[in-house]
């Protein structure tokens, strides 16, 4: 349940400019601010199934963006070559250093 969460709050930060207003307002409230479908519910004065739907199809959809856009996969990457390069700088040579920048020069 973490992992996907960790996944969702990336998807989100990547993509909920491409969100409608109540999309972002609930998945906010339900991943970040960790409030139950109840207590949203309760605040919009809808039902409990209509923000589990909504959140639901919100996550699809980030979801489809990142099929889409790999905004993500490449942000992942990008991490993992930066940790390799760190950990190269501290113990590596000066060709290993080279190999792993121009890797991440390649990550579009």
């Amino acid at each position: 349940m973490i992992e996907k969460t960790t996944r969702i709050n990336f998807l989100f930060d990547f993509y909920q400019s491409l969100l409608t207003d109540k999309q972002r307002s609930y998945m906010e409230l339900y991943y970040l601010d960790d409030l139950s479908l109840g207590e949203i519910a309760e605040e919009y004065e809808i039902s409990r199934q209509a923000v589990y739907d909504n959140i639901r199809r919100t996550e699809m959809m980030l979801e489809e963006y990142e099929t889409k856009l790999n905004l993500f996969e490449k942000f992942e990457q990008r991490q993992q070559l930066i940790e390799e390069l760190e950990k190269t700088i501290a113990e590596g040579t000066d060709e290993q250093l080279h190999a792993i920048l121009e890797q991440l020069k390649g990550v579009e």
